[in-house]
């Protein structure tokens, strides 16, 4: 019997007996999100490259694949995942990074997630094998559900294979660092964003601003010259421990909220150690401050604040969701599981 089909088979049984199922690969991003409880299934050993055309700029996994692994096969043929995903450990996967939605420091420039999948195959809570989307881009009318799947942390459904679309990696790439204060950081992030240069990156931590140019040798010189700064030695490595969230910011013991503002947005007056991140648009917040406070003046900026790491999983890690919201995430529960078995309230208690 193949993967899919036993992978089927307990679904089907489970949502029978209304058994709850927690859907791990290896573990690297438990973490993150509500804490729940069930029956492990794991995805860890459904690994491997299905398909990859270099020439198309498309490849395929299963979920299992370690991003290590197909990081680099991307390489070998100058490509890459162009959302720059975060690991969190040696072991991290296709399929557990797309549950998660997770984007690096390139996203601003070059798209989430949910813009480079392609397709996905899946088990739904019914224990019903599903295919959505495919291998090429097109513009077609309907829901993308493999879109939808992206980020809903396995409570609709169980990957098992993703498409997805990569990019050449850049001909060149240098970091910029200037002296300045946060929020002369978001007004001169705001200002380049508006204009025709090569960015790739850019944050603000401890005084400085950092942006990454990437592109062809004659477009990144010409912004090196237009925008000045220092050249930062081993960026590589930089943007690295950002990604990975590996700076000396992220030891620090308090919890760590990812808070969501459009990039124009003033610093915050909140209490703690700030990152601005995806040129102001991403605030890593370490702080002890009350749940309450931290959401309230973020939703005051327009924004949304999410409990990343350390606090209490058993609360509401993610903002709450408007009436209306939070009755399109029901419906669409109902739809995929309506057993409620996938990693049942992971994103909200109610799902």
């Amino acid at each position: 019997m193949s993967f899919e089909s036993t992978l089927q088979e307990r679904v089907k049984a489970a949502a029978e007996t209304g058994t709850a199922l927690s859907i791990q690969g290896n573990n690297t991003k438990s973490f993150y999100g509500r804490t729940t409880d069930g029956e492990t299934v794991s995805l860890a050993d459904h690994r491997g490259v299905l398909d990859y055309t270099p020439s198309e700029l498309v490849i395929s996994a299963r979920a299992g694949t370690r991003l290590s692994e197909l990081e680099s096969v991307l390489q070998q043929e100058g490509q890459m995942l162009a959302f720059e995903p975060a690991h969190f450990g040696e072991a991290a996967t296709l399929g557990g990074t797309i549950a998660c939605a997770f984007s690096g420091p390139r996203r601003p420039s070059a798209g989430a997630a949910r813009d480079f999948v392609l397709g996905a195959n899946c088990v739904s809570g019914t224990g019903e094998w599903l295919r959505f989307g495919g291998q090429v881009m097109k513009n077609v009318a309907g829901y993308d559900v493999s879109r939808t799947l992206t980020g809903s942390l396995g409570t609709l459904a169980i990957l098992t294979d993703i498409h997805l679309r990569v990019l050449p990696i850049a001909e060149t790439e240098v970091t910029l660092q200037l002296e300045c204060d946060a929020l002369t950081a978001l007004q001169t992030c705001n200002a380049l964003a508006a204009r025709p240069l090569p960015l790739s990156a850019a944050c603000h931590l401890d005084g400085r601003l950092l942006i990454r140019l990437s592109g062809m040798r004659e477009g990144v010189q010409s912004a090196i010259d237009d925008i000045g700064g220092d050249i930062l030695d081993d960026a590589t490595a930089f943007w690295t421990q950002l990604r990975e969230q590996q700076l000396p910011l992220f030891a620090d013991e308090r919890p760590l909220w990812r808070i969501a503002v459009a990039p124009a947005s003033t610093p915050l007056s909140l209490e703690g150690a700030t990152l601005l991140d995806w040129g102001g648009a991403q605030r890593w917040l370490k702080s002890d401050q009350p749940v309450e406070t931290i959401r309230a003046v973020t939703a005051a900026a327009g924004g949304h604040a999410t409990l990343f790491r350390g606090g209490d999983h058993d609360a509401d890690v993610f903002h709450p969701l408007t009436a209306g919201l939070l009755s399109l995430h029901q419906r669409l529960k109902q739809a995929f599981d309506p057993a409620g078995i996938l990693n049942p309230g992971r994103m909200y208690r109610e799902l």
